[in-house]
């Protein structure tokens, strides 16, 4: 549940960044007010951790810079090295104009270990997910129009057209429960299980080590 801006209240910024997105949640008072996150096209896949890192924060302050240009905000991190940011003299190409940008904004960088950065590392898994699927199976995007007929999905699907519904939502139009993609009954399906089934040494694993897998 998302809770309205109190503009008499300090603003908190979350950011991270993956291999494949970034993601960050503007909340007060540890209560969500919004999500943001976004796709890293092929050049930005290749920069250093800490470039990705910092391309978050400037795009995460990009978007909501109508909430946060006017008053002291607090910023967390996972990513340990942020926090000498103010002080950084040495800056390249890339860092100068995105350190210009940040002067106009007034904060305090807290580092928050990855483990309770949560709900925007749950931001990227899900946009990492989507992407290697998408690089290593060849149409995987026709799942997304298996979902309205689907016998296991199709009421979810169309309560979460309109909202989400329970724990289920949807992202770039595929379905999601919690961090879990929903794989609608076809052969895709069929082939993940007998994938995570069947292991690379000739046996088998059970029902709870295939599940764990999958």
């Amino acid at each position: 549940m998302l809770s309205l801006p109190d503009f008499d209240k300090l603003f908190e910024v979350e950011c991270d960044a993956s291999n494949f997105g970034i993601g960050a949640v503007l909340s007060q008072e540890r209560k969500p007010i919004a999500f943001f996150n976004e796709k890293l096209n092929d050049s930005r896949k290749k920069y250093y951790t800490y470039d990705k890192e910092l391309y978050a924060l400037v795009r995460a302050l990009n978007h909501w810079s109508q909430y946060l240009l006017a008053k002291p905000f607090v910023l967390f991190s996972d990513h340990e090295a942020l926090k000498f940011l103010k002080i950084q003299h040495k800056l390249n190409r890339r860092h100068a104009p995105w350190m210009e940008f940040l002067q106009s904004f007034s904060f305090v960088i807290k580092h928050k270990a990855g483990s309770e950065n949560q709900v925007a590392d749950a931001l990227n898994r899900r946009h990492s997910l989507l992407s290697t699927m998408q690089v290593n199976i060849i149409g995987f995007e026709v799942i997304k129009e298996l979902y309205e007929d689907d016998i296991f999905f199709k009421s979810i699907w169309n309560e979460c057209k309109k909202k989400p519904y329970k724990q289920f939502f949807l992202q770039d139009g595929y379905l999601f429960n919690g961090n879990c993609l929903c794989i609608p009954h076809c052969s895709l399906r069929n082939a993940i299980i007998f994938e995570a089934h069947n292991s690379n040494l000739g046996g088998h694993f059970g029902r709870d080590k295939t599940l764990s897998i999958i």
